[in-house]
């Protein structure tokens, strides 16, 4: 019997292979899914946004627990954090949607591959080649269009690696009780969030990061208010500081930095968790017998997640230019999943991506910040609408941070919002649509939104643009 030949092969199994995977399979598309792990999912599922967010969950319950009283809830006495019970509740979450992901793979058609999968080189008559090792059964597999998702590892600064003690976003996930203290390295998404998590938990934080502020990515004003609101929470924060060394002790970890000022600082912790960002796994993958030509590790593609390889697209982390973000990985997976298909579809555009951090105050934000924005040469006009106005926010006992809109003075265009604030993480999806459909602020200062709700800070956020902001 011949041999199958997939119309498409997808390598990676988490967020932008599986989905990749499933809309190919929607189109009626036979499909290959090639994964090296035993469970589908990929970081996000495993070690990453869902175990992460499941956390922080628990945290933020636990931090209204502890102002029961304030809402009339009497009799609680002072809550224990049984941590266990935090970890399986974690995993069961995972483990229901790994069983949903398979369930989906068999509804959709999809032949899932164990092994790990590996280019041989370009296509020959239409048909590429992929090698899959050690894995059960097919040792290759056919196809005439292949998608890489082969993700992303957390980076280690040099000389360091992962245990009980320094930590990455695996390990930290598997602790085996909470810290006492916890010395984090590096602001972005995944260091602020833990610091958030373990501070809720009563953990010491101490966060030590190389650029000038918190969560560097994000307009400066949502940096100013996370840093605002994590030192009223009692973490400690440096920034402008370049770490040394990392060295184990007696009693845990010491890290050594240089600080703003030039002075060296010597920070002791229980735990160290190693939050500098993550490296593309393109090594080994067969890239090299290709037309691809990667860039640190990175593979360029056009609109459509084209490789230079013919045939070959590439999604997910290891595209260069674009954000490391489970949703976006999803959607390129979606985009060329239609273009093989011959469907419709739009490329992604960098600057509609949603950036969340799911932090306590949350951060939402899409756009430019108000400095690009004015890099780029426009001249803008900016709304800001506090939480503290709204009334849903004083209800909900969570009042810090604002809505900030940066738009277009001539034309009205909206260039970006920044959210920091109670669900910023949902809210942001409006703004999103908004710059989709290139909505303008006074198109969207009148668009009803209904009260009494978060969302009219959006709204109150827009008509601020104008100096127009109805409780402000």
């Amino acid at each position: 019997m011949a041999e199958t030949i997939y119309d498409v092969a997808i390598v990676g199994g988490g967020p932008a292979g599986y989905t990749a995977a499933i809309r190919a399979g929607q189109y009626g598309l036979k499909v290959a899914l090639i994964e090296k792990a035993e469970k589908l999912g990929g970081t996000c599922l495993h070690v990453g946004c869902i175990p992460t967010k499941s956390l922080l969950f628990n945290a933020e319950v636990y931090d209204h627990l502890k102002h029961a009283k304030e809402y009339g809830i009497e009799g609680l006495g002072e809550g224990q954090v049984n941590w266990q019970t935090v970890l399986d509740r974690k995993n069961q979450i995972v483990t229901k949607h790994v069983k949903g992901l398979d369930f989906l793979m068999r509804k959709n058609k999809v032949t899932v591959i164990s092994g790990f999968g590996k280019l041989t080189g370009p296509a020959k008559n239409g048909v590429l080649t992929i090698s899959v090792e050690g894995g059960k059964g097919a040792t290759s597999v056919q196809a005439k269009n292949v998608i890489l998702a082969t993700g992303s590892d957390a980076k280690l600064l040099p000389g360091l690696t992962a245990d009980d003690t320094i930590l990455t976003n695996i390990e930290i996930l598997s602790l085996k009780q909470i810290p006492k203290s916890l010395a984090i390295i590096g602001a972005g998404a995944v260091g602020v969030e833990f610091g958030s998590i373990f501070r809720s938990f009563g953990s010491e934080i101490s966060i030590i990061e190389f650029l000038p502020r918190v969560v560097p990515n994000e307009d400066e004003d949502v940096s100013k208010e996370l840093a605002r609101v994590f030192k009223k929470r009692g973490i400690e924060i440096n920034v402008g500081a370049k770490v040394e060394k990392v060295e184990k002790t007696k009693t845990g970890v010491s890290v050594t930095f240089t600080a703003s000022d030039g002075k060296q600082v010597v920070k002791e912790a229980e735990k160290v968790l190693v939050a500098v960002g993550r490296a593309p796994r393109t090594e080994n993958i067969g890239i090299e017998t290709t037309k691809i030509k990667p860039e640190r590790g990175f593979i360029k593609v056009d609109e459509w997640m084209q490789t230079g390889e013919p045939g070959i697209y590439a999604i997910g982390d290891i595209v260069a230019g674009l954000p490391q973000l489970a949703h976006t990985g999803s959607m390129a997976g979606m985009v060329v999943a239609a273009k093989v298909a011959g469907k419709y579809a739009r490329p992604i555009r960098r600057d509609r991506v949603p950036a969340c951090t799911y932090t306590e105050p949350q951060i939402g934000s899409v756009g430019l910040t108000e400095t690009q924005a004015k890099e780029k040469g426009y001249e803008v006009k900016v709304g800001k609408s506090p939480f503290s106005a709204n009334s849903k926010a004083s209800i909900v006992n969570s009042h810090e941070g604002f809505v900030k809109v940066i738009a277009d003075s001539k034309y009205e265009e909206i260039l970006g919002v920044h959210i920091i604030g109670p669900q910023a993480t949902e809210l942001i999806a409006e703004a999103v649509t908004a710059m989709e459909l290139e909505a303008t602020v006074d198109e969207m200062m009148f668009t009803i939104h209904a009260h009494p709700t978060l969302a009219e800070a959006m709204l109150d956020g827009f008509g601020s643009v104008e100096g127009m902001a109805i409780n402000v």
